[in-house]
């Protein structure tokens, strides 16, 4: 009996082995499910039309599943054959015995579906963005797909998407053109898996790309990739991508190597709520084409190109925050690399900048007369913070060997000066200090210090540019200087001044410094209120450090110098008095002398100079146009009467010179003041000379017309000057 029942166990066990292998391997053929896979498929979707080939009955191990399954089924969906490997029905083996056979999950196998195929069954596909995308966006590509649909009491319940994407061309936005694209992937209900991203444009490839796109009432999708850019403007097949960004325009060169994380969020509506994205990695080099250098006060070379080379990058973008962290090495113009820090955030519109860098172009500050080689290497940094309109300079440092310049707390609100803390400045010139001294802004300005360097004071005291960039300044102001750098080698010492500035101008001065040996300077100036005049007066024993700028006073020496002005908004009267002066090798001076054949008086020009006792300019200005009234120069060698004008575009003048003995003698022949004089002796010989100068600047041209007779203007001019300064 025993022997019996181990035959019958063996004999059932070999029959269940065989069955199990034959249903795991080869299956049992069957047509019976034929219709009821096609209608079940159909009830679905009644768009497929299924057509099936032999049905075979058979196991799955791994999943202890029955299944049914047919090879190189017929599929068509809206009339497009849908290329098929496999179709798989995964059936409840209960069910089998009941009235109604119950399917738990179908998989279909399809293959090389390509992009023309895609294009016509993506017709029903939803959102209509991604048929609108698959339609006019993709040229070509290869889908390999597996798909597993699974039921629950014969219902769609569920569904997985897996496969790959081959040799994918897309026109993602205008000129941005992805090729090569490939990337494997899993896509259930809820979520889509892509993997082993890899594309690339004409400048960019993109590896090792991971993308994770979440489908709940809100749409995220998270990336990670890999990102190699190389990019060169001159080349002709080269993106035209990168043009259309108003930052990237003016690159010629881009070759870097980023590490990419992307996250975008969506709403139903496919309106993009939330974004982040951030980078590390390395810019190998990056060329910057700058084609307007903004004008600035202290660089004397323009920059027309900027080179990074070798720099570390970590970028943050998001609806929130932006920041950018560079460091590594730059050039400007082809010059050696430099290293440098940048650090730029914006948070809730704040945007705050913080760079460190060593700097080799040559820099000049005239305000303090400052300047630096081209190849000695300073340090600049500077923190700064930007909101709309307005910056704020938290601090300004700047270094060179032992010259230091430091700016903390600037405010500049359109373009204009709103406050400053302090500034202090210490330069040396040649290896010798030639400025030391601090500014504190407080309720007042103060500035004090040993030492300051004003060979530029003309430069101070005028404002060429007409524009004022401290309109909303109004203070009062004190200036303690113990010793002042004037133009040519002066010292004025104990410079000490009072006033009050408003709307960025003064309207009060009370100042006085010593050039010594009793020689003294005084600057006053006060404000009518009834009329808004300001009345500037100016003192000096010593006249040339304040005619340094003017071409004009070129050559002159010695000379005490009065000059007023009466000054208005727009609009000045003034008049300037200098006494007592010579004029020594001054090239208008002796060019006009020869041309006028006075030969003795040229040669004294460029010898010891030509004294002059007096010269009197009365002028006005409007707007850009200066109107020369009259200038008079009278001394014992020789006498000029001027009048003309002066514009941005040309200088004109005209007037007559006389050599003194010659006009004396014509004076000591007038009976009566205002006559014409005639030369009464035969062979006297020219009385002087008439004169023009005209034209643009650095082109003015003279010419020169000898004269017989002198008009009794010229001669009651010197005549009354010689009275009024008891004049020899």
């Amino acid at each position: 009996m025993k022997k019996f029942l181990l035959i019958f166990f063996l004999l059932i066990s070999a029959i269940v082995v065989f069955f199990v292998t034959l249903l795991a391997t080869t299956g049992i053929k069957t047509t019976k499910f034929n219709s009821f896979i096609t209608q079940k498929i159909s009830q679905n979707n009644k768009e497929i039309n299924l057509s099936l080939n032999i049905i075979k009955f058979k196991l799955d191990i791994k999943k202890l599943s029955l299944f049914l399954e047919t090879n190189n089924p017929r599929i068509d969906y809206r009339n497009v054959s849908i290329p098929a490997d496999a179709i798989r029905v995964y059936i409840d083996f209960f069910s089998l015995i009941k009235s109604e056979t119950e399917i738990k999950k179908i998989n279909f196998v399809l293959n090389k579906i390509n992009i023309d195929q895609l294009k016509k069954i993506s017709i029903s596909f939803k959102p209509s963005n991604l048929k609108r995308f698959i339609n006019n966006n993709i040229e070509k590509g290869i889908l390999n797909t597996e798909i597993e649909i699974y039921f629950k009491n014969n219902q769609l319940d569920d569904f997985i998407a897996k496969g790959n994407i081959l040799d994918l061309r897309t026109n993602f936005l205008d000129d941005l053109i992805l090729e090569n694209t490939s990337f494997s992937f899993f896509a259930d209900k809820s979520d889509i898996l892509i993997k082993n991203f890899y594309s690339q444009t004409n400048s960019v490839k993109i590896e090792e790309g991971d993308i994770k796109i979440g489908l709940s009432k809100e749409i995220k999708i998270d990336s990670n990739f890999k990102s190699k850019i190389k990019f060169n403007k001159n080349i002709t097949n080269n993106d035209k991508f990168f043009s259309k960004f108003d930052y990237l325009k003016n690159f010629s060169v881009i070759e870097s190597e980023l590490f990419n994380k992307l996250s975008l969020t969506f709403d139903q509506t496919y309106k993009l709520k939330n974004y982040d994205y951030n980078n590390n990695g390395k810019i190998i080099k990056a060329e910057v084409n700058i084609s307007n250098t903004p004008k600035n006060f202290f660089l004397k070379e323009k920059i027309n190109q900027l080179v990074f080379k070798n720099s570390e990058i970590k970028t943050i973008l998001s609806n929130k925050k932006r920041s950018i962290n560079l460091f590594g090495d730059y050039s400007f113009d082809q010059d050696d690399f430099l290293s440098f820090k940048l650090k730029n955030n914006t948070i809730d519109g704040i945007n705050k900048l913080n760079i460190n860098a060593e700097f080799k172009k040559p820099i000049e500050i005239e305000l303090v007369n400052y300047e630096k080689p081209k190849n000695l290497v300073a340090n600049i940094s500077f923190d700064l913070e930007k909101q709309k309109d307005s910056y704020i300079i938290n601090e300004l440092n700047y270094k060179e060997n032992k010259t230091s310049i430091i700016l903390k707390e600037i405010k500049i609100s359109e373009n204009k000066l709103k406050s400053l803390k302090k500034v202090s400045v210490k330069t040396f010139d040649g290896g010798n200090k030639n400025n030391d001294f601090s500014l504190l802004f407080g309720k007042n300005i103060s500035i004090k210090g040993t030492l300051f360097d004003a060979s530029n004071l003309q430069k101070i005291l005028s404002n060429k540019s007409g524009k004022n960039n401290f309109e909303n300044l109004n203070t009062d102001i004190e200036i303690d200087i113990q010793n002042i750098i004037a133009p040519l080698s002066e010292k004025l010492k104990n410079f000490k001044l009072l006033g009050r500035v408003e709307k960025g101008s003064f309207t009060k001065i009370s100042s006085k410094g010593d050039f010594g040996k009793s020689n003294f300077l005084d600057i006053s100036m006060k404000k009518n209120k009834s009329d808004n005049k300001r009345y500037l007066e100016i003192y000096s024993d010593i006249a040339k450090p304040l005619l340094t700028e003017y071409s004009f006073f070129k050559g002159l020496s010695g000379g005490k110098l009065l000059y007023s002005s009466v000054i208005e908004e727009n609009s000045f009267k003034s008049k300037l008095l200098i006494e007592n002066f010579k004029v020594i090798n001054a090239p208008g001076m002796v060019k006009l002398l020869s041309l006028a054949d006075l030969g003795g008086l040229a040669d004294l020009a460029e010898g010891e100079g030509i004294s002059f006792d007096i010269l009197e300019i009365n002028m006005e200005k409007i707007n850009d146009t200066l109107k020369l009234n009259e200038i008079l120069a009278l001394g014992p060698s020789v006498s000029v009467l001027m009048e003309g004008y002066q514009d941005p575009n040309v200088t004109s003048l005209r007037g007559t010179l006389v050599p003194a003995k010659t006009l004396n003698k014509l004076i000591s022949k007038i009976p009566v003041i205002g006559d014409i004089v005639i030369p009464k002796e035969v062979g006297e010989g020219l009385f002087g000379i008439s004169f023009k100068l005209k034209g643009p600047p650095g082109k003015v041209k003279t010419t020169i017309n000898p004269i017989r007779t002198i008009t009794p203007r010229f001669i009651q001019k010197i005549i009354d000057k010689r009275k009024n300064s008891k004049l020899p």
